[in-house]
């Protein structure tokens, strides 16, 4: 018998930590994808560490729902065994891989984002989020670097790679506004003191985001119209088939272990 879904007790801190370990865990899914395909070896591995350096900030902010919720989930249950609207991750972190293009210009747009929010979240009121912050930072800033370095390598290379650079620029861009959304439950935390408001990064991830895209001699959208609905669980077709991938093990051999 398949293994059923957890009941979670969503708390504004433990919904807060579970759609940052989502995004983290969902991101780093689809960037595992591309180990042994990647178009060089140096590639692979470099998506590789970046994979992994998403999955243990979700594993991070999973176990601190976990401590906070107190209800007996743990890391491997949220991962696991919560259904596909029980997940709040940005609709953006779910998209497909496409081609590489469409692999680097969507991690661009999300760490130009994640860079400076944990930066940000450092001096967070509450300890556990700021030390989690601090070791995430440090990783994004090394995927936001690079990238960037691929964005303006595509964008400025070939007709082709330009080409395909532009049109996932072009794709993907009306996903980006989720990221700077806050709904009530994260506004009673962003008035304590206990988050950010991310609405504040949007000037800084705007200068970072055409700063890049026009020294890759992209061009910017002009649409303002933006998709939503992740951070409420309503998702797009593409998160199910990723979590019939992800959770079939634990589904299928629930408590099963190495």
């Amino acid at each position: 018998m398949a293994a059923p879904s957890i009941h979670v007790v969503e708390t504004p801190l433990v919904l807060y930590a579970l759609r940052r370990a989502d995004d983290a865990l969902i991101l780093g899914h689809r960037l595992s994808e591309w180990c042994g395909h990647a178009p060089m070896l140096e590639e692979d591995m470099a998506l590789a560490n970046m994979s992994l350096d998403l999955i243990g900030q979700a594993r991070a902010f999973y176990s601190y729902a976990a401590q906070t919720e107190a209800k007996g989930n743990d890391e491997d249950k949220f991962a696991y065994l919560r259904d596909v609207r029980q997940y709040r991750n940005l609709l953006l972190v779910e998209q497909p891989n496409g081609d590489f293009a469409h692999t680097v210009v969507r991690q661009f747009f999300y760490a130009a984002f994640a860079d400076p929010y944990w930066r940000a979240m450092m001096k967070s009121s509450d300890a556990t989020l700021a030390a989690i912050a601090a070791k995430s930072e440090k990783e994004s800033a090394y995927h936001l670097r690079h990238s960037s370095e691929w964005v303006i390598r595509l964008g400025d290379g070939t007709v082709e790679s330009h080409g395909r650079a532009q049109a996932a620029i072009d794709d993907l861009w009306s996903f980006t506004g989720e990221m700077f959304e806050a709904d009530e439950s994260e506004r009673v935390l962003v008035e304590s003191g206990v988050v950010i408001d991310p609405a504040a990064l949007r000037p800084q991830w705007l200068r970072t985001i055409s700063g890049i895209v026009g020294e890759a001699t992209l061009a910017m959208p002009d649409t303002k119209w933006m998709q939503k609905g992740g951070r409420s669980g309503r998702h797009s077709e593409h998160l199910g088939h990723l979590l019939s991938e992800l959770q079939s093990m634990q589904r299928t051999f629930p408590g099963v272990s190495w």
